[in-house]
C-alpha cells in the first residue's frame, strides 16, 4: 500500500499532467510553454506530460523525504518507468486493436503513473541503495529533463515523435 506523500504524488501528477495537455494552445502557442506541454498528439509529448509534473513534485517532496537515503534514486526509478510505460502498453494496446482507443490512451497515462509512484514507495521504503546510486540517479534526472526540453525543439527521427494527425514532429506536428 502507498503511503500518502506518494498517493498526493500519483494525484499531482496525473492533475498536472492532464492539464499540461492543454496549455500550449491555452497559452496561444508559447514557445516556453510548449517546453512542459504537449505540443502535439505523438506520443512522445504524451510522455512529456509525466516528465515535468515528476520535477516539480520531486522539488515539492524535497522537504517531506530529502532525509530518505534512496529519495533521489526513488524518484529516477518513477520517471524512468513511466517513461518506459507509456510507449510500451501504447504500441501493445495499438497492437492489440489495431487503432487507438482514447478511454485507453487516458488509463496508459495514469497507470503508468501509477506504477511510477508504487515504485517510488517501494524504493524509499523497501530497500536500502547505495549512497552511489542517489549520484547516478541525479545525473539521469538532469540528462532525462534535458533532453524532454530539447527534443520539443530537435525531435528525432522515431515515429515515437510523430503526430498521427499531421504526420509530422515536434512544433511542425502541431495541428
Amino acid at each position: 500500500m502507498m503511503n500518502m506523500i506518494d498517493f498526493y504524488g500519483f494525484l499531482f501528477i496525473s492533475i498536472l499532467g492532464t492539464l499540461f495537455h492543454f496549455t500550449y494552445d491555452a497559452s496561444g502557442h508559447d514557445k516556453y510553454v510548449s517546453l512542459f506541454s504537449a505540443v502535439n498528439e505523438s506520443v512522445w509529448e504524451h510522455m512529456k506530460l509525466v516528465v515535468f509534473p515528476s520535477l516539480v513534485w520531486l522539488l515539492i517532496e524535497i522537504p517531506f523525504s530529502y532525509k530518505n537515503p534512496n529519495f533521489l534514486t526513488s524518484k529516477c526509478i518513477s520517471l524512468i518507468s513511466m517513461i518506459l510505460l507509456i510507449p510500451t502498453l501504447f504500441y501493445i494496446m495499438k497492437k492489440l486493436f489495431k487503432k487507438n482507443i482514447f478511454i485507453i490512451d487516458i488509463l496508459i497515462f495514469y497507470i503508468s503513473i501509477g506504477v511510477g509512484q508504487y515504485l517510488s514507495y517501494l524504493i524509499k521504503n523497501n530497500i536500502l541503495v547505495e549512497p552511489t546510486f542517489n549520484y547516478i540517479s541525479l545525473i539521469i534526472l538532469i540528462m532525462v529533463y534535458g533532453y524532454f526540453l530539447i527534443a520539443t525543439f530537435l525531435p528525432g527521427k522515431s515515429d515515437i515523435y510523430t503526430d498521427p494527425i499531421t504526420k509530422k514532429k515536434g512544433f511542425k506536428g502541431h495541428h
